[in-house]
């Protein structure tokens, strides 16, 4: 897409980026819009359907933008002044594509995973190892589907031009949205509990209120939607129990008991359930650096596309599928760590997991680090190469150095997906209830938002700061000029300040749940009335 915004619609590298950015971080954010629809009010079922036609929409909208020719300025050189910018309109239409792919991604994403997760046997005795592996198998298949994007459509967008690149995607769409539909009957349907972000906006609106009051010790005097467990509420975040309180039996209860206002007293577990959702923050923080530093593949197809990207004498990998091989290590090492490593971690850890999700998210975390002082040292050695050879001027010149130097910091980068991505699903998933399984998802890809937020706006600092006096920006268009290893390194930096700050926060949160002796997973429940470690 970089190279569709800079080539066909004359954009900068840096402008270009910014619009991706900002598209990226608006549909990871539009997941929450999607899980609490699915949650709330439609089920998760219609959501996946809802995002499945309004994806469609938006890719056939994106389709146009190449084949009807009105719709992108006219082509011109890069790096001419004689450059026409896109119109208010191309741009218009351009955005729609995008902003209704976003919705269809933002209704997908976070019910797809959960929607999954509802289809197993919950009977089962081995459902919790099989709630892990289908985690993981999930997780492989929508990495499968990157490796088709960044392959085989790469290929045809590369080689057979737009009008091919983004017709078979739409096509595909169509027949995914088809089969899905197809399914229905045979599908494990969920319906849609109460308006959970309400209730989660109630509690403090109601603590707030009952501020002058002091909370009770017996759990009689706590309301609670499940009348077969009395349990008080922990001692966490002790000032939120008074949204829960039952100051007066005759007006806050109906004559059933049931609650008559939710505006007036919340029950224990609307209250457990904020609290976990506060609780989780400093750690959900953590991830999105990391997802930072696997975010820069904008820079990394310029800094390919300069280079000798010839696998043989007739075959030449286009330069966006490089980042394949990050997906491919993912592809591979899931499996093995799943079937074959985990039994044996188990034996030694005594973690059903194998190695534990605080374990597999600080490895993921130092491993993004590596990845990004070697994408740094890279690039420099591309840099001094294009010098000696004269191309400070010609960005679009192959310098003599092959692109599999890219590899190294693609294979890390892998890993460290591999390791923290799952790691923190499933760390969301455990803490919450199934009424808020969605929601749980849907704290990945809104960390996957804040840290598109992170990089537009680093990008825009970066470039702003060292473009000043004149001099050329780190993220000059011209990399050949530009200092992007010099971005590399103060990401890196970036990096090991938020691993640092990773280890506070699991310091400060106490043990994970697969590190809690005696305690069970076991029923839908738990999680809502499981007494939380101090902090």
């Amino acid at each position: 897409m970089i190279l569709y915004l800079m080539r066909g619609y004359n954009m900068e590298a840096v402008d270009g980026s910014n619009v991706l950015f900002i598209w990226s971080a608006v549909t990871n954010a539009l997941a929450i819009f999607g899980a609490f629809l699915s949650d709330a009010y439609l089920g998760r079922f219609r959501v996946i359907a809802l995002g499945s036609f309004s994806s469609l929409t938006g890719m056939i909208l994106l389709w146009f933008t190449a084949v009807i020719p009105g719709m992108k300025p006219r082509p011109c050189e890069q790096f001419k002044d004689d450059c026409n910018p896109a119109t208010p309109a191309q741009l218009a239409v351009l955005f729609s594509s995008f902003g209704l792919i976003s919705i269809g991604a933002g209704c997908i994403r976070p019910c797809s995973i959960a929607f999954g997760a509802d289809q197993l046997d919950k009977e089962n005795p081995d459902s919790e190892r099989i709630l892990d592996s289908f985690f993981n198998w999930y997780y492989a298949s929508s990495v499968m589907s990157t490796v088709i994007s960044l392959t085989i459509i790469v290929y045809i967008q590369d080689h057979l031009g737009w009008n091919f690149g983004f017709g078979v995607p739409a096509i595909l769409m169509f027949f995914s949205a088809l089969m899905f539909l197809f399914g229905s009957s045979l599908y494990v349907k969920e319906k849609p509990s109460s308006s959970l972000f309400t209730g989660l906006v109630q509690v403090p609106f109601v603590a707030f209120k009952n501020r002058h009051l002091n909370p009770p010790c017996d759990s009689d005097e706590y309301y609670h939607h499940s009348h077969d467990k009395k349990l008080a509420p922990t001692n966490q975040l002790r000032w939120l129990n008074r949204a829960c309180m039952i100051r007066d039996p005759g007006r806050d209860l109906s004559s059933d008991g049931s609650d008559p206002n939710s505006w007036s007293i919340c029950s224990v577990e609307q209250v457990e359930s904020l609290k976990t959702l506060l609780r989780l923050i400093p750690i959900w923080s953590t991830g999105i650096m990391i997802l930072v530093s696997m975010g820069q593949s904008s820079f990394t197809t310029l800094q390919a596309n300069t280079m000798d990207r010839y696998l043989t004498p007739n075959f030449k990998i286009p330069a966006a599928s490089f980042s394949v091989s990050t997906v491919v290590v993912i592809m591979i090492w899931i499996p093995i760590y799943d079937i074959v490593l985990v039994p044996i971690l188990a034996r030694y850890t005594g973690c059903p997991r194998g190695l534990s999700m605080k374990f597999r998210m600080g490895i993921g975390l130092v491993l993004s680090c590596v990845a990004v002082a070697v994408g740094a040292i890279t690039e420099s050695v591309r840099r001094r190469i294009a010098n000696e050879q004269g191309l400070d001027e010609q960005p679009a010149a192959t310098l003599n150095m092959s692109a599999m130097w890219l590899l190294p910091q693609f294979i890390l980068f892998g890993f460290a997906e591999a390791f923290s991505a799952i790691g923190q699903i499933e760390f969301y998933y455990s803490q919450f209830s199934k009424s808020m399984s969605s929601i749980a998802v849907a704290l990945f890809t809104v960390g996957m938002a804040g840290s598109n937020l992170v990089e537009s706006l680093l990008v825009n600092v970066v470039n702003s700061v060292t473009s000043k006096g004149g001099k050329e920006s780190w993220l000059s268009s011209n990399i050949n000029k530009g200092h992007l290893d010099y971005y590399y390194w103060l990401i890196t930096i970036l990096c090991l300040i938020n691993f640092i700050y990773f280890l506070v926060c699991c310091w400060s949160y106490g043990p994970f749940e697969d590190e809690k002796p005696g305690i069970s997973d076991e029923g839908e429940d738990n999680i809502e009335y499981r007494a939380l470690p101090s902090s």
